[in-house]
């Protein structure tokens, strides 16, 4: 099983993720945590040229692409081979941020950008989508609170990130079938309790133990 979590930096989604790991295994399944950009040697390069803040000058086609290429590299290395393995695949982040940051906030063609995200991804989807909402102000004081953690992307102007938001929300709609919306503003036990909840009943049965 393929489960991604989305939604804007300072929703607690990483947390989030690595608390259902967390639980997951506690149960005995095989699970694979990763994130994008990154979860490969190559793909964490890339990560430090997409998030650094002297980078001001890249261009939202360069965005893509550079994006495109480790979601390429992670899906082929690692992900599509623990998925044939039987296992579940837990993403911090996968193609809807690129619909939702470069196709909503930077205004590219969303078809266009479905057909590159068809050829990095060998066509795969997310089996489920878990949408942390939250209002893109609070999301942007919880990310200036943790300074260490600000980059690249955090520092477009406001207007951006409600675009961003106002996408996620338009995929949403879209596929309802695949996406789970949260609010991501709850307290974070609570929120933890809530992404358990709804991924309980969609979990595919454990194989019975030797």
């Amino acid at each position: 099983m393929f489960i991604t979590f989305e939604g804007p930096d300072g929703s607690g989604k990483s947390t989030q993720i690595k608390r259902l790991a967390e639980r997951l295994r506690a149960e005995g399944r095989q699970v694979l945590l990763t994130r994008e950009p990154g979860g490969t040697a190559i793909g964490e390069q890339i990560r430090n040229v997409l998030h650094d803040l002297h980078n001001t000058a890249m261009q939202p086609r360069a965005e893509i692409l550079l994006y495109s290429a480790a979601r390429a590299q992670l899906v082929g290395e690692v992900i599509l081979p623990h998925l044939a393995g039987g296992g579940v695949v837990l993403s911090d982040r996968y193609y809807d941020s690129t619909l939702a940051y470069q196709g909503y906030g930077h205004g590219l063609d969303l078809a266009a950008l479905r057909q590159i995200t068809a050829f990095a991804t060998h066509g795969l989807k997310p089996d489920v989508t878990l949408l942390f909402d939250l209002d893109p102000d609070l999301g942007l004081q919880r990310r200036l609170a943790n300074r260490e953690e600000w980059n690249r992307l955090d520092a477009y102007d406001l207007a951006f990130h409600q675009r961003v938001r106002a996408g996620y929300l338009e995929l949403l709609r879209a596929e309802p079938e695949r996406w789970i919306r949260l609010d991501a503003a709850q307290e974070r036990e609570a929120l933890a309790e809530a992404v358990w909840a709804c991924l309980l009943p969609r979990l595919p049965a454990r194989a019975p133990a030797a």
